[in-house]
């Protein structure tokens, strides 16, 4: 059974996700299922979302959740953890990280805010494995000013992740971009409805060979 499948016959607790992001989810984090992993989700709400993903990656992952709200500790679960504190707090993550390992996977479907955000993934994307996934939801709010965004509002993640295509091919600028993190250690960025998606990885042979007669 796929995810699109199981969120359809759900009778647990409550799973909040536009349908869309299914095929994204399917894409991204297929090759996972029944790895020993560690995924962190921003975000409890309801705590379906969790348990959505340990049904879907199998026993030997372990899901972490993080949330604001000290209810949400009600979620834990056989290989399901809740802890309680600030997506945008560095020594918090800091904190679960030395409890869990740094994780393979992280779903930010946090807050919302552009300054969380950002300040969560600029502090957890460099530490995730060579190939490891980093998914931020809900960016329709980049374009929301509630939430930190709008259009022309440079530090909206959206907005961000633009420029991150630059860094992505800044070995092919002729000098004009300087290399960075995002040049040497991210393999793809996506971009969808809502959705960006990060892969970390590199590229150490930069070649175009001919081969053949």
């Amino acid at each position: 059974m796929n995810l699109w499948q199981s969120f359809q016959t759900n009778s647990k607790k409550v799973i909040h996700k536009w349908a869309h992001y299914f095929p994204i989810y399917e894409r991204h984090l297929a090759e996972y299922r029944n790895k020993t992993i560690t995924i962190l989700e921003i975000g409890v709400s309801k705590g379906g979302s969790l348990q959505m993903w340990s049904d879907f990656f199998g026993p030997l992952a372990t899901v972490v959740g993080i949330d604001i709200d000290p209810l949400c500790k009600a979620h834990e679960a056989d290989g399901i953890h809740v802890r309680i504190g600030n997506q945008a707090d560095t020594n918090f993550l800091d904190q679960i990280i030395k409890e869990f390992g740094v994780p393979d996977i992280v779903i930010d479907d946090g807050s919302h805010k552009m300054l969380d955000i950002v300040s969560s993934f600029e502090h957890l994307y460099p530490k995730l494995p060579k190939n490891g996934i980093y998914i931020v939801e809900d960016l329709h709010t980049a374009y929301w000013e509630e939430f930190g965004g709008g259009i022309s509002n440079p530090s909206t993640f959206i907005n961000v992740a633009k420029n991150f295509i630059d860094s992505l091919n800044a070995d092919h600028s002729r000098g004009e971009i300087q290399p960075d993190f995002i040049t040497r250690h991210t393999f793809s960025i996506s971009f969808y409805d809502s959705v960006v998606v990060m892969q970390r990885g590199s590229i150490p042979y930069k070649k175009a060979p001919k081969i053949g007669i």
